[in-house]
């Protein structure tokens, strides 16, 4: 073959796959925007169901355009009970985010606008997922621990509340419900990261919205996509105490071996939602009287960052928002899932985009392979 004239980009950085105006991010300075909006703003004063209608809409919605949104946003909260009889059929050790792509597939062939592709009902659609999959995500904590589904007793609180509610069978205090509904926000969009793309090509041969969030669900479920702050929650075991963090962080570098929660493929500052994280993580382990897993994670990032500050290395979204879910009660398993519960309101917004102006996703590659070559008998072959 001839030599090829230049390289092309590993893994699409920097190609422009798509224009989109839901999500914009500046990797240099640290900035998140969500349709004009910057993260800091939002997290200080909207809620992440604000956030959901400014994502499908383009702004913020209004008092009577709120009350509305929630109503209908609650009113879809129940999820058929054929789903959670699927879900008890399956092994009780199932990875939750199969069984959470497995339950949204399962929900498609209950929906009735399931192959309805107008705009009015992929709107439907996208409202009643993001009522549903937390609400599976919980229901699937009880079922594998062989107990039955928390009911919704308070819709009108909001998801977040509902989440913690039925997770734990308790009431979740004030500021607990607040943090978890920024971290739900923080995780909403993040532009075209490779599950959104996912869910924007599945979308791109206008297969169903179902299938298009079953496909993002399955790219999350990858460790190097959603799973990180599961593995940041592990390592901080692993280390145990805090006066043990930073001999366990030089021997992880001594031995070249990846610190969970750090790097990113756009930011080259601190992850913004880090930064938010951090905040709350710090004031959550002051409340609980239990600072032991933030000491550790500031401790790691103290110890860690002088060795990858120069390379544009920092604490990333996953990073602080370990301690900030354990310090509130969550499993490690379904850290990933609440990713999903979250992002949800992204990927919609972008399938939804992408069908209002669809162009089928069809990508070259670079052959390196052999040529001209001739067939011959299997006899005649070594």
């Amino acid at each position: 073959m001839a030599d090829k004239i230049d390289k092309k980009p590993s893994g699409l950085e920097d190609v422009v796959v798509c224009e989109q105006d839901i999500c914009y991010i500046d990797g240099k300075r640290g900035q998140l925007v969500y349709h004009g909006y910057d993260i800091d703003d939002l997290c200080d004063h909207s809620t992440f169901e604000e956030v959901a209608y400014l994502l499908w809409n383009g702004k913020l919605p209004n008092q009577a355009e709120l009350t509305a949104f929630h109503d209908s946003l609650f009113d879809a909260m129940t999820v058929p009970d054929a789903v959670f009889d699927v879900m008890r059929l399956l092994p009780k050790n199932t990875d939750a985010m199969r069984v959470l792509a497995t339950a949204v597939s399962v929900l498609g062939t209950f929906d009735p606008q399931a192959d309805d592709m107008s705009p009015e009902a992929n709107r439907a659609k996208s409202l009643r997922l993001t009522a549903q999959m937390p609400m599976l995500t919980t229901a699937w904590y009880h079922i594998s621990q062989g107990r039955e589904p928390q009911p919704v007793t308070n819709p009108a609180r909001g998801i977040a509340y509902n989440f913690l509610r039925t997770l734990t069978g308790e009431e979740p205090d004030n500021y607990t419900v607040r943090t978890f509904d920024v971290a739900l926000i923080l995780h909403a969009d993040h532009e075209l990261n490779a599950s959104t793309f996912s869910g924007r090509v599945t979308a791109g041969t206008l297969s169903d919205l179902h299938s298009a969030v079953v496909a993002a669900i399955n790219t999350l479920k990858g460790p190097l996509h959603g799973g990180a702050n599961e593995a940041v929650m592990k390592m901080l075991r692993d280390i145990g105490e805090v006066d043990k963090a930073e001999a366990y962080v030089q021997n992880m570098v001594a031995n070249k071996q990846k610190v969970m929660g750090f790097g990113h493929r756009v930011y080259k500052a601190k992850d913004p939602r880090a930064v938010i994280l951090e905040e709350m993580s710090e004031e959550l382990s002051k409340r609980t009287g239990d600072t032991k897993w933030f000491d550790m994670s500031r401790k790691v990032e103290a110890t860690f960052q002088p060795y990858v500050a120069a390379k544009g290395i920092y604490p990333n979204v996953d990073f602080y928002s370990a301690s900030t879910y354990h310090m509130m009660g969550i499993p490690d398993d379904i850290f990933t899932p609440i990713f999903a519960c979250s992002r949800v309101i992204g990927w919609t917004a972008h399938i939804m985009q992408q069908y209002q102006n669809n162009r089928i996703f069809r990508p070259s590659s670079d052959y390196d392979g052999p040529q001209n070559l001739k067939w011959s008998p299997i006899e005649q072959r070594s």
